[in-house]
């Protein structure tokens, strides 16, 4: 089973790959053209705010509520009451959103003041924002759609085609950063096109794939019937517990609006750096692993669900510390190498470098939760992470109180890495005092390993590295090969001292197999 799963994993894997790095040109693109400054602080703002809410509802409450009762209906129920469920609930799910982006349009001032009140101190600034967020409010329908239609997909096995959709996002948007931004009064405001144009592309790009599977809905309201009120029951205490990294990031968002300008976008370009390795196989495992935890809960076989959790544990601590260990070290570099051209100086290099550093130590914790939280949510259980997400919201406000006084925006970033461990921690005691996770033999050997592989990678890199003023008045094509090299070369280090000291691919599958 395990060899199916890191197959899937790595399809998911590589399509994301292909969509982080669009999604770096894109923010290359943004950075030399747009800077850090007003204008893209309130375009950041501006895209923030659809993007949280489908985070929020869409990838995070409805996936995680709908995927368990979709596994459900495939399992136990006809092809007719599948197609059923598909039909009301792209129906119902439609309506609602259709709703939430009129009032969202309509109400974008008031939006602005909730999300960016510091933007209220510069009238430009915040009538810019508003004006933008009527144009991307719009996303939030379209990508929240398409998030269904993912998660058809993904149920069925075919988890190529969603993972691999965000990238026309990213060309959509450097088509708009370089073609249409021009062609404006206020070139910003072409980003702004650029979202809502993405959102119907990526939309229209799942349709052929749905019919191929002989699911595209025919969408009817359905609000009463009993596999809607399922997912709606399951959907709404998970509207929070799926989305707290996200509710803690906008706070950040919220905050940081007081500050000087420019700390939104050193927020957003360090959260992207740090989204790259999450996304590509954080979420990539989350997503896997979630209809066959479903599947098992179905068919009562505990074992077998308790195995699949242990299994992309292991594969999130091997692949999610030594990520953690090569931002925190390569943070200045990597800012530099991709985005010190244009408008983007050096003291934006040095003040992104603050809160990536920040954001980089709570990986590991973000994609714990990512393998962890399914363990919840295949068992039909939203209420429990809801819990655990309240009160690590609660540790992250103190935090921010306590830390954005003498770090700034990086407090920010801080204190949401903190805030994800104890997370993290919350769903791992759980599942274990449940009996619900039990650990395989063999941890303690494996951490020791895990621990030496990463110091030997974080020695190469920490020599390797140098002065970061080295690297902010290097050229770019030196910027950009001595950070190949480093990569390469920590990679590498990686990859051997993992099989020096004995970690072998027959150590990470499972045992019945």
């Amino acid at each position: 089973m395990s060899k199916t799963l890191l197959k899937s994993t790595g399809i998911v894997s590589a399509m994301t790959s292909l969509s982080r790095v669009t999604g770096f040109v894109r923010d290359m693109v943004y950075a030399q053209l747009f800077g850090a400054g007003a204008g893209t602080d309130a375009f950041f703002v501006a895209f923030r705010i659809p993007n949280f809410l489908r985070r929020l509802f869409a990838e995070g409450a409805f996936s995680q509520a709908f995927v368990p009762v979709f596994s459900e209906y495939q399992t136990q129920r006809s092809r007719e009451e599948l197609r059923e469920l598909v039909d009301q609930i792209a129906g119902t799910l439609g309506a609602i959103l259709l709703l939430i982006t009129a009032v969202g349009v309509l109400a974008a001032p008031i939006l602005i003041l909730l999300f960016a009140p510091g933007f209220t101190a510069d009238a430009g600034k915040y009538e810019l924002t508003v004006e933008m967020l009527r144009i991307t409010f719009p996303y939030l329908l379209f990508i929240s759609l398409t998030a269904f239609a993912g998660g058809v997909l993904n149920s069925c096995g075919r988890f190529a085609i969603p993972a691999v959709t965000p990238v026309l996002l990213n060309l959509t948007m450097i088509a708009a950063a370089l073609w249409l931004a021009p062609r404006m009064e206020q070139p910003v405001m072409g980003l702004a096109w650029g979202v809502f144009i993405a959102g119907v592309v990526q939309l229209g790009f799942q349709i052929p794939f749905l019919r191929q599977a002989r699911l595209l809905p025919c969408p009817r309201w359905g609000w009463a019937s009993r596999g809607v009120q399922q997912v709606l029951k399951l959907m709404l205490p998970a509207i929070f517990g799926s989305s707290v990294a996200q509710v803690n990031l906008l706070i950040d968002t919220v905050l940081a609006s007081f500050l000087v300008s420019g700390s939104v976008s050193w927020l957003y370009y360090s959260d992207r750096l740090v989204e790259f390795p999450l996304g590509i196989f954080g979420v990539a495992l989350g997503t896997v692993i979630l209809p066959k935890l479903s599947r098992q809960h179905a068919g009562a076989e505990a074992d077998g669900f308790s195995q699949t959790l242990d299994w992309a544990l292991r594969w999130a601590l091997l692949i999610g510390v030594p990520a953690t260990v090569a931002l925190i070290i390569l943070s200045g570099p990597i800012l530099s190498a991709l985005f010190q051209y244009g408008e983007f100086d050096a003291r934006d290099v040095v003040m992104s470098t603050r809160s990536l550093m920040a954001f980089a130590l709570g990986l590991v914790a973000f994609m714990l939760i990512k393998v962890l939280a399914p363990g919840f949510y295949a068992r039909q259980d939203t209420r429990s992470p809801v819990k655990y997400g309240v009160i690590a919201m609660g540790a992250n406000t103190a935090l921010v109180l306590i830390l954005i006084w003498p770090l700034a925006h990086a407090g920010l970033a801080l204190a949401t890495s903190l805030a994800a461990f104890l997370n993290a921690g919350l769903l791992f005691v759980n599942l274990r005092r449940r009996d619900i996770y039990r650990p395989r033999a063999g941890w303690a050997r494996f951490l020791l390993q895990l621990t030496a592989a990463n110091l030997a990678m974080g020695l190469v890199l920490w020599f390797g590295v140098g002065d970061l003023e080295r690297w902010l008045h290097a050229g770019a094509r030196e910027r950009l090969w001595h950070l190949a090299g480093l990569v390469v070369a920590g990679g590498g280090t990686y990859l051997l001292a993992v099989l020096t000291v004995g970690i072998r691919p027959r150590h990470l599958l499972l045992r019945h197999e």
